[in-house]
């Protein structure tokens, strides 16, 4: 009789449970596939827009203002291994347009003595002496103050004649001529030949006006290139936008939204870093692709101060990524969040309290900041958006930065923030949900 009753009491039991499940799986919300799938399509096309938006953005940026590409490539007039080509270049074509030998048989005969002392003992190794002679020459104008104004103006030039080939005009030491954009070098060749005469060698000042053109763009296909350069500056802008609005709606339309979101700003971090590791393993490429007659230390600095800028934008987005992911994660419900939340407020209830002890006292500050305390903490975060939207040209040490400022801030807020009426500190978030339970 006591096992039939203990058997009804465990079907009973078993019939409760079963009821019990079958009411919680009516309570329990649609798995919505086909908007957990749209919003997963809709991260991943974004996270592959990111990398592509980055470079749009760069190249339009570096190609559509003058300034900023003159900025980059300024330093460069500085570089020993930039220095080192452009004399090498220079020495090439003034040795290429001068006849030496019937130069120097005009020279008058007392100025042996001093072609003699400037070049060294005349022989079958004049034309190596002489060369050495203008190298020299050639290195020491590289090396002045006069070069870096050359250097910046000349690419001045050269940027605005590129930017104007593609509108259609342009003229001046810079112009379109036989479908090409090319450079005068005269201006620098005679601040060699002035170097030579000054330094005794005045036989140099009958060398003739040595016009080097050197050619900047290709314009066999300027109809395209000027096509690409439109489509450039409309992607350029709106690509990245694009990336991370299809992010944010793909965020959005999760069920997990804060899950996603990590999983969001990872993949960012991750998809740009991947763009990183390209720029690398081009920069190698790219190199060995160059002729053996073009300086690779040079074409290195060059590479390396036209990427400069696109690094840069590389670190800070992986920062950022990583940032966004990391305060995500620590405003989460799980287990280590919590613990770190809960000692994050003990240190500050702790500092408060010995505050307290030395006579330190908020007042009506503390009481107000109290009464709006998450008010406050939502403007900060608004601030430190806001700070980084306006800021020009941020980088990684920009994004950390602005982070740490908030973190000080909140921990600031929550310092100063104490119950109206208790004359103590607030409560944290979680405790306050969990006692009104």
């Amino acid at each position: 009789m006591a096992d039939d009753h203990g058997q009804g009491e465990l079907e009973a039991l078993r019939a409760r449970v079963a009821t019990l499940e079958s009411e919680a799986a009516k309570r329990r919300p649609p798995r919505h596939r086909l908007r957990s799938f749209l919003s997963a399509v809709l991260i991943v096309v974004g996270c592959v827009l990111a990398p592509l938006g980055i470079v749009a953005a760069w190249t339009a940026d570096l190609v559509g203002n003058t300034d900023r590409y003159v900025a980059t490539v300024a330093p460069l007039a500085s570089d020993p291994d930039v220095q080192a080509a452009v004399a090498n270049r220079v020495t090439n074509a003034v040795m290429e347009h001068i006849d030496l030998k019937a130069l120097l048989e005009d020279a008058a005969p007392d100025q042996r003595p001093l072609l003699e002392k400037a070049l060294g003992k005349l022989g079958d190794s004049l034309e190596g002496a002489v060369r050495s002679f203008v190298h020299d020459k050639a290195q020491d104008v590289v090396a002045s103050d006069a070069f870096e104004t050359v250097w910046t103006q000349a690419n001045r030039t050269i940027h605005t004649a590129f930017v104007r080939a593609l509108t259609g005009s342009g003229d001046g030491a810079v112009e379109i001529k036989n479908d090409s954009v090319t450079l005068d070098l005269a201006p620098v060749i005679e601040q060699v030949k002035t170097r030579l005469v000054d330094s005794g060698l005045s036989i140099a000042s009958k060398i003739p006006d040595v016009h080097t053109d050197f050619t900047i763009l290709r314009a066999d296909n300027i109809g395209r290139v000027k096509t690409g350069f439109r489509l450039l500056e409309l992607v350029g802008l709106w690509l990245p936008i694009l990336a991370v609005v299809l992010a944010a709606v793909g965020v959005l339309l999760s069920t997990h939204r804060r899950r996603t979101l990590i999983t969001t700003a990872l993949g960012f971090a991750a998809a740009t870093l991947v763009l990183a590791i390209a720029l690398t393993v081009f920069r190698t490429v790219y190199l060995n692709a160059l002729p053996d007659d073009v300086s690779q230390p040079a074409a290195s600095s060059v590479y390396d101060a036209l990427v400069r800028l696109l690094r840069v934008t590389i670190r800070m987005v992986i920062s950022l990524g990583v940032v966004l992911a990391l305060a995500a994660w620590l405003s989460g419900p799980g287990h280590y969040p919590t613990v770190i939340r809960q000692v994050w407020h003990s240190g500050i209830t702790a500092t408060r309290t010995a505050a307290g002890r030395a006579g330190l006292r908020t007042g009506p500050v503390g009481t107000f900041v109290g009464r709006y305390h998450d008010w406050i903490n939502w403007i900060l975060v608004a601030a430190a958006v806001l700070a980084y939207v306006l800021w020009s040209y941020p980088t990684g040490w920009v994004v950390v930065g602005l982070a740490l400022a908030l973190l000080f801030a909140l921990a600031l807020t929550d310092f100063l923030a104490e119950e109206e009426g208790t004359g103590g500190p607030i409560e944290p978030t979680e405790n306050r949900t969990s006692s009104t339970r």
